[in-house]
């Protein structure tokens, strides 16, 4: 439900509450305006949605989102509630469903309205909004929220942050989450038990914005898309800042740049992790377990 301003009015940002490492609860105050209005009215809209109706209902598919995947009743909800919210900002808009929404303006807020869609709509408590904002095309700041408990993360560059990683360099001994393994895909499969080998723990999520939060938060070694692609710029964009600002990296897989691009059918296989060497040490057992995967059978 709303929280009522300084004036008594039930709208406006939710007042931030200090939390440990890094995070908080609420959207902090210092965020973005276009940021803390749209992840204010996701919040909102999630917490009436899972309200008022049943899994069912939730997770029926009712459209066909711009990246050329089912979109679910519960992310029209959510990401409609949002874009309402931001039509009094001048900021571009690329989201998950709706694609790009050009407003002509340097700024450029990339967002998924509710990652981990599936986990929303059946009741698992994990899923999130997450945004960044880019200006002239550089990511500059942002935003994740756990949608079922508040507690968010903020970042902007330039501006110290009270996130910081595990630190930890090497993939030996780790802990890891990862994107389900794909058993379909041989080569994915073979990245993928390789990463779990090594590691000392390996957590299946399914909500790749909270994952990347949580590395940068310092309660995990890294996140890993193992391979696959299933990364779209709105799974990963936000990441970039808030694990970069707590000295951690993020990373493609097979080595292509992430960066602002409207596009949303491209994707990447995203790494986020604790630190540079960490990342780069994953991409390259990711990539070298994918192409040394067996043959098929003649």
């Amino acid at each position: 439900m709303p929280v009522a301003d300084e004036h008594g009015n039930g709208s406006g940002p939710r007042p931030p509450v200090p939390g440990r490492r890094g995070w908080s609860a609420g959207v902090p105050a210092e965020a973005h305006p276009a940021l803390a209005a749209a992840a204010s009215a996701a919040l909102d809209a999630y917490t009436a949605a899972t309200a008022e109706h049943d899994p069912a209902a939730l997770a029926a598919v009712v459209a066909e989102g711009a990246d050329g995947t089912p979109t679910m009743r519960i992310d029209v909800l959510v990401e409609n509630a949002i874009l309402a919210a931001l039509s009094s900002h001048p900021i571009n808009v690329l989201s998950e469903e709706t694609g790009w929404v050009d407003n002509g303006s340097a700024l450029t807020l990339v967002m998924d309205p509710v990652d981990g869609s599936a986990n929303a709509a059946a009741g698992v408590p994990l899923s999130a909004f997450s945004a960044a904002v880019a200006e002239d095309g550089v990511f500059t700041e942002a935003l994740t929220v756990w949608l079922d408990t508040g507690r968010s993360w903020w970042a902007a560059s330039g501006v110290p942050s009270r996130l910081r990683t595990t630190g930890r360099t090497t993939l030996t001994g780790a802990a890891v989450s990862l994107l389900r393994p794909h058993p379909a895909n041989p080569g994915a499969a073979a990245a993928w038990w390789e990463v779990a080998r090594r590691a000392a723990r390996v957590r299946i999520l399914s909500t790749s914005c909270l994952e990347g939060a949580l590395v940068a938060q310092g309660a995990t070694d890294a996140f890993a898309d193992a391979a696959t692609d299933t990364h779209r710029l709105v799974d990963i964009a936000a990441s970039v800042v808030l694990a970069e600002s707590a000295g951690g990296a993020v990373r493609d897989v097979f080595g292509r740049a992430i960066g602002l691009d409207t596009d949303l059918t491209k994707r990447w296989s995203g790494i986020v992790a604790a630190t540079p060497h960490l990342a780069d040490e994953l991409a390259q057992v990711l990539r070298e377990a994918y192409h040394s995967r067996p043959a098929p059978p003649a």
